[in-house]
Order: structure tokens, then sequence, then C-alpha cells
């Protein structure tokens, strides 16, 4: 079974920043999309950030020049900086794995959530 295991979420002030970070583990061979959701209370959830496995990005417009997502494939982890942090920014952040093949079915994907983090931003 796959896992991804987040950490990084707090509280911070306005105009603080703060580091996710999401780390798949299993029998993963491949993971084709790794991304950042967030859901603040009753809203939708909504996509923040993606990266593709060669580095192919994209963002939110609310989130554009302040977040910076990354991946590292060798370790199965995405990261997401955050700068610049605003109230509206609040939210519990989902991390995403999208079409992960296991080792022992690389012709068949999957897709995994982590438990999702709260982020707090206090004005």
């Amino acid at each position: 079974q796959v896992q991804l295991v987040e950490s990084g979420g707090g509280l911070v002030q306005a105009g603080g920043s703060l580091r996710l970070s999401c780390a798949a583990s299993g029998n993963i061979f491949s993971i084709d999309v790794m991304n950042w959701y967030r859901q603040a209370p009753g809203k939708q959830r909504e996509l923040v950030a993606g990266i593709t496995s060669d580095g192919i990005t994209n963002y939110a417009d609310s989130v554009k020049g302040r977040f910076t997502i990354s991946r590292d494939n060798a370790k199965n982890t995405v990261y997401l900086q955050m700068n610049g942090l605003k109230p509206e920014d609040t939210a519990v952040y989902y991390c995403n794995a999208d079409g992960v093949r296991s080792r022992y079915n690389v012709g068949v994907e999957y897709d995994y959530w982590g438990q999702g983090t709260q982020v707090t931003v206090s004005s």
C-alpha cells in the first residue's frame, strides 16, 4: 500500500512563510503528477499547485508569485514553499499523488491522498 505523509503545517502571522512536505512511501515505481490542494471551511477543495514528473508546474492564480512547488523524484516527495502568506490562505492543505504506479503492476495507475495538514494565517 502507498501512504502519503504530510508535514510542515502550523500557525503563522500574515507575511510569514511555511514549507509543506509530503513523502509517498510504498512499493512505488513512479508518480505522474503530485499536487497540493486546499479546502477552507464552507468552500470547495481547490487545486493550489501541481508538478509533473519532469518538473512542469501550474499554480492557482491566487498563489502565483508567492508559492513554489517542487519535487524530488528519487524520494517521491513533493514540497510547497509558501511565502507572503495571507489570512485567505488559511485552509487544510492536502497532498495528492496522481498516477501512482506500483512496482508490481506498472500498467495500472492509482490515486492517493494525504490526511491533510492545517495552515492558519493570522492577521
